[in-house]
């Protein structure tokens, strides 16, 4: 993993996943940041978006955990290899995460590939 400003701030965004603290992880998107589907439909929309829909899988999933296994810088994206894991019992799976950052590095996207 690189050692740039971007790569600390994911580090930082995915200790605040694994502790399940939706408002830290949203914190670190802009006001009207999202995630969404690889080229596809916005799954959470705006920091509330990010919150509302963190809080509902953490209470499904109280064990998720995810783990970065591989980043890529490129302009203002980081690409991100993740292993997620919904449960100590359950079977890890691969996340192929592409962040766009913003010129004052806040997250305004964030597409996932599954």
């Amino acid at each position: 993993m690189s050692g740039s400003k971007r790569a600390a701030i994911l580090a930082d965004l995915m200790a605040r996943y694994n502790e399940q603290d939706v408002e830290g992880y949203a914190a670190f998107f802009t006001a009207d940041g999202c995630e969404a589907a690889y080229r596809g439909d916005v799954l959470r929309d705006g920091r509330s978006g990010i919150v509302d829909g963190y809080s509902k899988v953490f209470a499904e999933f109280p064990e998720n955990r995810a783990e970065v296994t591989a980043m890529t810088e490129f302009a203002d994206q980081v690409v991100v290899h993740e292993k997620v894991a919904r449960s100590s019992a359950a079977d890890p799976f691969d996340v192929l995460a592409i962040y766009t950052f913003t010129p004052d590095d806040k997250i305004a996207r964030v597409e996932f590939i599954r």
